[in-house]
């Protein structure tokens, strides 16, 4: 039992970890299956959505999340108010996710914390490693963008469509690209 407390420490703490241990194991299992029921809830049912919603997150905040929405874990997503994402957006929260007020993400938008070894030898220990994403204020990330662990997005923000952002945006700057690059300043 121990050697599984120390896994999600390691995790939570940006160390090698092993992310098949029963209990990080079991936690993404209940986080997937929130995931399922809230996908597959009637888009009358606003409701149970949101009592969903915040058990997944272990908040009452309200957020808008078209379905369907998938995440690893749940509890490491801190959404701002005025949250918004479209369709097919994906968190892979092994590290907290830190998202501010008045935040949107265009449909297929994929935060991920989660990494893995680059050497083909290391890969074969099944370990795992993560870095958090911090989203500031009044952010737009468009349609099919890509945060890479350990990337901090500034206030007033824009990513445009389909850029894979691996460094971190300065505040009120337009990005864009493979691999994202400023684009311009916004006033």
């Amino acid at each position: 039992m121990t050697e599984t407390i120390d896994q999600m420490q390691k995790m939570l703490s940006g160390q090698d970890y092993d992310p098949l241990c029963p209990q990080l194991s079991n936690q993404r299992k209940r986080a997937k299956a929130l995931c399922f029921e809230y996908n597959h809830c009637h888009p009358d049912q606003k409701g149970k959505r949101q009592q969903i919603l915040s058990k997944l997150f272990n908040s009452s905040k309200k957020a808008i999340i078209e379905p369907n929405f998938y995440c690893d874990y749940g509890y490491n997503i801190d959404l701002g108010s005025n949250f918004y994402a479209n369709h097919n957006c994906t968190i892979l929260d092994s590290a907290k996710v830190s998202i501010g007020d008045n935040v949107m993400l265009g449909p297929g938008v994929t935060l991920a914390t989660a990494s893995h070894p680059l050497q083909p030898e290391e890969r074969l220990l099944d370990l795992g490693k993560a870095l958090p994403i911090t989203i500031e204020n009044n952010v737009w990330i468009g349609m099919g963008a890509q945060i890479l662990p350990g990337v901090t997005i500034g206030k007033d923000s824009v990513v445009a469509a389909g850029a894979v952002v691996a460094k971190d945006v300065p505040p009120a700057t337009l990005v864009a690209g493979v691999p994202a690059k400023v684009i311009r300043a916004l006033n």
